[in-house]
């Protein structure tokens, strides 16, 4: 059984739990706010969940997956996760986070910041594209002809594989997208943020399988280089 820590149990962080231990994970949640808070999700996922504080989680984790604010990213604790498998699923809204000149002026990105602040962890930008009541309602098992699929982009290989496995242990493909300095592609306002999945605000959501998302990362680049 793989564990997986979540730093940040909001949306994302409760969906991705949720499926999570219907995959037959178990996870342990953690926030901001302490693990008393969490009480009535851990009620809800059953004896395969659990909650602490971030550092547990982090500890815990096979895979932990960064759930956060991008404004509150230098909070993650970096020393438990050394070595560590780390999905990172932040976006960039500037009325939220404040302005980063380093994301303004493209010098860098979203999952490339957090990978420099886990010099020692492996980092891999997923669930960042997609609206979590989407991410709920799309999964399908392996096989399905109307299985949905999710970016990815990082700089390791096998740490790729991992969180192919993962997702595909939870009901989704991945896409490749390349290095996690390519996470630009799949960012707020790029062609494959949210649209491809269907219409924001309704729930049922719309199947897109990997060609759809191979298209709509591509169209990223392409209106980058107009």
């Amino acid at each position: 059984m793989t564990t997986i820590g979540l730093i940040g149990s909001g949306n994302i962080g409760s969906t991705v739990a949720r499926l999570a231990v219907a995959a037959g994970h178990s996870v342990v949640l953690s926030n901001s706010r302490g693990p008393e808070t969490l009480r009535s999700l851990v009620t809800e996922l059953g004896p395969n969940a659990r909650a602490g504080t971030p550092a547990e989680a982090a500890a815990a984790g096979d895979i932990v997956i960064v759930t956060v604010p991008l404004k509150a990213y230098r909070d993650v604790p970096a020393a438990p996760l050394a070595g560590k498998v780390v999905i990172d699923t932040n976006n960039y809204y500037p009325d939220r986070d404040g302005r980063f000149p380093e994301l303004e002026d493209g010098s860098t990105t979203t999952g490339e910041l957090l990978q420099q602040h886990l010099a020692t962890a492996q980092v891999v930008k997923a669930f960042n594209n997609i609206w979590f009541e989407h991410l709920a309602s799309l999964a399908r098992p392996a096989g399905a002809p109307d299985r949905t699929a999710l970016p990815i982009a990082g700089d390791d290989p096998a740490v790729k594989r991992t969180v192919t496995e993962f997702l595909d242990s939870i009901g989704y493909d991945a896409v490749d997208v390349g290095a996690l300095a390519e996470n630009w592609r799949t960012q707020r306002d790029a062609p494959v943020y949210v649209t491809p999945y269907g219409a924001f605000g309704d729930p049922t959501g719309t199947p897109a399988d990997a060609r759809t998302v191979r298209e709509a990362v591509a169209a990223a680049r392409q209106a980058a280089a107009a």
